[in-house]
């Protein structure tokens, strides 16, 4: 591990190349580690930013504010928004994906915290448009499939608990009413415990992490408190269930391995829950759920698209972590 100095904390960690970008903070670190000053800068009110799997739309945005701005190419394209309702405890929801047929979209919820609209990233076309009943739940933690069939949410409904939902894209985009209902995960059996934080592992597989508190159920659980599991699609079921004294933050996927990000990086065995490696000397906040009044930022990170670097915001510098081994084979599922 490295740690290269910067003339601030970066707010945003985005991978160009072997270069690393703060879009927010509007500065570039080449393989050389020198500190270049972008054209453009993007502050306050916004402080986080994410970038689109092909590099070319990017989003800033006030991750406990209501404000955000599309970017294409850097090129401001139109300024985002959201209800005010509990934003200032609850991370905005925001994604950038790419569908089945090669458009790139945006999907966040501009008019009401409970509502999900997807949207043509370059036109700004909304593709959901309809009459919408949509149920009492705070979105966050959006995210494409990457193979652009299915969005999920890692959020929260009151009092408050949280929760994960995936949506059926090519559903939605005929209906988009669907986005209203809960999704293609069943809430029992699949899950009876609150979940803290998921992530998409490939097209099918996405790993989900509990926390300690259980829903208030007289039914066994069928993923109880803190879990590391992951649920497959197609087959609609768990296929990994490990049990985990760690509490497990952001959660970045690697392969058949995940990134967990919750007072240092720690990189988890999804098929067995073990620890295969940590950094205890990079800090990162101490957050795992997207909701709360304690308002904790979300780490800024990067995994190189590559799987073998991850980049991490310290307070007068970039960690530079080299990642073991790839993570990338498939095992044959258990229970």
């Amino acid at each position: 591990m490295i740690v290269r100095k910067t003339t601030g904390e970066a707010q945003s960690l985005m991978w160009d190349g072997d270069d690393l970008v703060d879009v927010v903070g509007g500065r570039r670190w080449g393989p050389d580690g020198v500190e270049h000053r972008a054209p453009l800068v993007h502050g306050l009110p916004f402080d986080r930013g994410l970038v689109s799997s092909s590099g070319r739309f990017t989003v800033v945005y006030a991750e406990r504010g209501t404000e955000a701005l599309l970017l294409d190419g850097g090129r401001p394209v139109r300024e985002l928004g959201r209800s005010r309702d509990h934003a200032e405890d609850s991370d905005y929801p925001v994604a950038l994906g790419t569908l089945r047929d090669g458009r790139e979209v945006l999907v966040h919820c501009p008019d009401e915290y409970n509502v999900l609209e997807i949207e043509d990233a370059e036109s700004g076309e909304r593709l959901t448009l309809g009459e919408r009943t949509p149920r009492d739940v705070f979105h966050s933690r959006l995210a494409v499939s990457p193979d652009g069939t299915h969005l999920l949410s890692a959020g929260w409904f009151w009092h408050p608990f949280g929760v994960v939902e995936v949506f059926d894209l090519d559903q939605a985009l005929t209906d988009p009413a669907v986005l209203d209902g809960r999704g293609v995960l069943p809430m029992s059996p699949a899950t009876d415990a609150e979940v803290v934080s998921a992530c998409w592992l490939d097209g099918d597989r996405l790993a989900v992490a509990t926390g300690e508190e259980p829903l208030d159920d007289d039914e066994s659980p069928a993923l109880g408190p803190q879990r590391l599991a992951v649920w497959s699609l197609s087959e609609s079921r768990w296929l990994r269930r490990s049990r985990t004294a760690l509490a497990i933050g952001t959660l970045l996927a690697r392969g058949d391995t995940v990134i967990s990000l919750y007072g240092h990086p720690t990189l988890i065995d999804v098929d067995t829950g073990a620890v295969m490696a940590e950094w205890p000397d990079v800090e990162v906040p101490h957050k795992d759920r997207s909701y709360g009044v304690d308002d904790l930022p979300s780490p800024v990170a990067a995994l190189h698209p590559d799987g073998t670097r991850l980049a991490v915001a310290q307070p007068e510098g970039i960690a530079l972590i080299d990642l073991p081994g790839r993570g990338g084979s498939q095992v044959p599922p258990r229970d």
